[in-house]
């Protein structure tokens, strides 16, 4: 009756394990209240578990029935779900969750079930647990090929684990094939253990590194509301801020430097107040400084601007009849050029390439 009773409570403790992995919303109330709900059955099957005394310093391996193995995972799976409490007590919550995976390990140690590496990796924890790592080597590259190969290992634990499982006429009436399923259930989770023992050191060195919480003590509740409430002494030290009320209340009223020169309030530096005044009103790009026909005027008087070109400069002006000189001019220079071209008819310069 007595194993019925713990058989079933251990049921109950992990098909409530199992709903809260399908929870997808860890920061609600509800899930809070489940994971606690949990909690508290495992710690019921410990107990119970240590009443019959299931496990005993006497025993070995060979003695558990391969029904009795499932309750070597009591302790790591209240520790995994103590690992997800939230609370304001981060560091308290960790300690507790360390506590409960040293237990689990402790029991394996017993049993001889650890394997060779896990075996050394317990070793590492008992001589160093605040500083205990996975990888224990600082060179970037052995510790990528150790991680890959952690990854690898849990990998096949965990597709062993499926194939298990997943058989059931595997597993029919065979105890051996139901012993090594269980066995290799342990090996996952002790896998799984010493990574959250080193994720846990980590979370607690940032923890270390956090300011002290603020007591909210009854004094300090009442300081805070003599400060909202502007109620605070002269020579009373806060470290709160003033509000801006406060400030130009307070300290805009009285001279600003003393005989000696020394500040006696607050003050910003200011332009002259014509200028402030026309900085008012006005839009937050620039304006135009000229008109588009100054610019043009200017641009022109730089030389910035060519002119002519176009079909215009194909057409030659009209002749002046009235001006004689010019007509003159343009005749002199018509004759000019008519004696030049007499003189030096077309390629006669090209002298050199004639065969």
């Amino acid at each position: 009756m007595a194993e019925q009773s713990i058989k079933s409570l251990f049921s109950s403790a992990e098909r409530q394990r199992k709903d809260i992995e399908t929870s997808w919303d860890s920061n609600t109330a509800t899930y809070q209240q489940n994971l606690a709900a949990a909690i508290s059955t495992y710690e019921d099957c410990l107990k119970l578990a240590d009443r019959l005394s299931l496990f005993s310093p006497n025993e070995t391996l060979e003695d558990l029935t391969s029904g009795d193995l499932q309750y070597l995972l009591i302790n790591y799976r209240l520790a995994d779900l103590i690992i997800r409490l939230s609370s304001k007590d981060r560091k308290t919550t960790l300690q507790k969750a360390r506590e409960a995976y040293e237990r689990y390990l402790t029991l394996l140690d017993h049993y001889e079930i650890l394997s060779t590496p896990d075996k050394k990796l317990y070793n590492n924890y008992t001589e160093a647990p605040t500083t205990f790592s996975t990888i224990s080597t600082k060179d970037p590259n052995a510790r990528r090929d150790a991680k890959i190969a952690n990854f690898k290992h849990e990998k096949e634990l965990k597709k062993k684990l499926e194939f298990l499982s997943q058989n059931p006429a595997y597993l029919q009436n065979d105890d051996d094939a139901v012993r090594e399923l269980q066995l290799a259930n342990v090996a996952l989770c002790t896998h799984n253990t010493f990574q959250s023992l080193e994720s846990m050191n980590r979370e607690l060195e940032v923890l270390a590194m956090a300011p002290p919480s603020a007591t909210t003590g009854p004094e300090q509740l009442e300081r805070d509301y003599r400060e909202r409430m502007g109620l605070r002494g002269k020579d009373e030290y806060s470290e709160r801020l003033d509000s801006r009320d406060a400030l130009s209340s307070v300290t805009n009223k009285g001279p600003i430097l003393s005989s000696s020169g020394k500040p006696l309030r607050p003050f910003t530096l200011l332009d002259s107040r014509k200028t402030l005044q026309e900085g008012v009103f006005r839009p937050g790009h620039n304006l135009p400084t000229m008109t588009i026909d100054e610019y043009l005027e200017e641009e022109r008087a730089r030389g910035g601007i060519i002119e002519g070109g176009g079909e215009a400069s194909g057409l030659s002006p009209e002749p002046d009849e009235d001006n004689l000189e010019k007509a003159d001019a343009e005749t002199l220079k018509a004759r000019e050029w008519d004696e030049y071209v007499e003189a030096n008819p077309k390629g006669s310069g090209n002298t050199l390439n004639r065969g």
